[in-house]
């Protein structure tokens, strides 16, 4: 707001994108005044936007499923450093103006909607989030297989993971955790107390599936190790014979900075532990491992990471942000502050 405020321009949508080309983030926004409604998107893509049409109107959303429920019509999506004008003409009609207010940047949507963000019913970036996480278990299955009885997803966000780790392996899948869906999810609730409560409310051991059996625990991504650990000692107290947790995503060891509230470094169970097997003796599991980063790539977008230009936005995983990180008096604090960079 204050940059539109302040911008030389005097139109309402020149003064929005001159706002955005001095931004640096990531970001999907709307804007209305009395007789426009104005989209945009961040310039690198970091976040999803779509457009739709419902009754002959426009419409914009985070996520397809979002148009699904209305039952609007999915158009396209919103490209990376684009801003949409639809504006009311006299006649009742709506113009659309569509402007670039980017400086060409490829996109780099991120890898973390796919993980854990979106709906799996939704469609992000032309791609379907339920197969690529069910993808996502194919080729953990293929990287870290084991000797198992039954897979079991800590529901729901290792649900379709699950089910790709069955169908490669052969175990057969059960549910093995009934969840409560009135819980919200515990990652981002503000106390470690309240997450760990959080985390017995939220899920209850299905005994008659697990008792005197091997489990394959198959969850979408570990982010403090609050769930895990409570739900591999659930597990065992319902009679599990083994716990192997398998993990649908890298080890992430790196906070994010465009909107998601995801805690410290040091707070991350990646970085609090010198080995996988330390964290797998914290976590109380028979075995530990999680995808690698390869192989989310090619369970998205079917390619391995382009280590030069990589396609999708993982500085979850890898350290590399996308944009300029600015500490609060404004000064850069650097674009790669990765393993990556200080291992060479």
């Amino acid at each position: 707001l204050h940059l539109i405020a302040r911008s030389r321009y005097t139109s309402t949508a020149d003064r929005f994108i001159d706002a955005i080309r001095q931004m640096e983030g990531g970001y999907s926004m709307l804007a209305m005044t009395r007789t426009k409604l104005i989209a945009a998107r961040d310039p690198t893509g970091i976040r999803p936007l779509v457009m739709g049409e419902l009754d002959g109107k426009p419409i914009f959303a985070s996520e397809t499923c979002a148009l699904d429920i209305i039952g609007a019509k999915f158009i396209r999506d919103v490209e990376n450093g684009e801003v949409i004008i639809c504006e009311i003409q006299p006649d009742g009609s709506i113009s659309i103006d569509a402007r670039k207010a980017g400086n060409g940047q490829p996109e780099r949507l991120c890898l973390f909607e796919y993980v854990y963000f979106a709906r799996p019913d939704s469609v992000v970036g032309g791609r379907s989030v339920y197969v690529a996480r069910k993808n996502m278990g194919i080729n953990l299955a293929k990287e870290a297989p084991v000797d198992a009885d039954v897979v079991v997803p800590v529901p729901d966000g290792g649900t379709p993971a699950a089910l790709g780790y069955a169908q490669e392996s052969g175990i057969p899948f059960e549910y093995g955790i009934i969840r409560n869906h009135y819980v919200g999810r515990t990652f981002i609730e503000p106390t470690q107390q309240i997450r760990a409560f959080g985390v017995k409310l939220k899920h209850s051991a299905n005994r008659a599936m697990i008792e005197g059996k091997r489990v394959v625990l198959v969850d979408d991504s570990v982010v403090r190790g609050t769930t895990s650990l409570k739900i591999v000692q659930m597990i065992r107290d319902a009679g599990a014979k083994e716990v192997h947790l398998r993990v649908a995503s890298p080890m992430i060891y790196y906070p994010d900075f465009y909107g998601i509230d995801t805690p410290d470094r040091e707070k991350l169970l990646a970085n609090q532990y010198d080995s996988l097997e330390a964290m797998c003796k914290y976590i109380g599991a028979d075995s530990l491992e999680f995808l690698s980063i390869n192989g989310l790539y090619r369970a998205v977008g079917g390619e391995d990471r382009n280590d030069a230009r990589p396609q999708f936005t993982d500085h979850y995983f890898t350290g590399d942000y996308p944009t300029r990180l600015l500490d609060k008096d404004g000064e850069t604090m650097g674009r790669k502050v990765s393993l990556l960079a200080t291992n060479g």
